[in-house]
């Protein structure tokens, strides 16, 4: 069985205005986090796959503009598969308090995806 892409995310250096595109293109529905700083975005598709936006904390460049997340069951192996197979653990396991835990990594083309594990899983 295949793992599924569960969540995604738009980085953006001014969440305000790119969520106010989407919310008026596509009528997204978006719901501003104060304490994580995000906004948590409803596409209202049936099938569809909801996501995010938000500001990365991170100086420098920046490896992208946007991820996906993968479910997985154990973060712990997926990392080290990601590694023997070639990529690269950018962000070790963070937990976010009641959903679950993610990890970000590089591919093999140092594109920015990352792992997800839901509480309870």
């Amino acid at each position: 069985m295949g793992k599924p892409v569960v969540h995604w995310e738009f980085w953006s250096k001014d969440p305000d205005k790119l969520s106010d595109f989407y919310s008026k293109v596509f009528d997204w529905k978006i719901q501003f986090i104060p304490e994580m700083n995000y906004r948590a975005v409803e596409t209202g598709g049936q099938g569809g796959i909801n996501g995010g936006i938000f500001t990365p904390e991170r100086s420098g460049p920046w490896p992208g503009n946007m991820s996906y997340y993968i479910d997985v069951e154990d973060l712990a192996s997926y990392r080290k598969r990601i590694t023997e197979a070639g990529g690269k653990i950018l962000v070790e396991e963070q937990q976010i308090p009641g959903m679950g835990s993610f990890a970000l990594f590089a591919d093999s083309e140092v594109r920015v995806l990352g792992i997800w594990k839901r509480t309870g899983q």
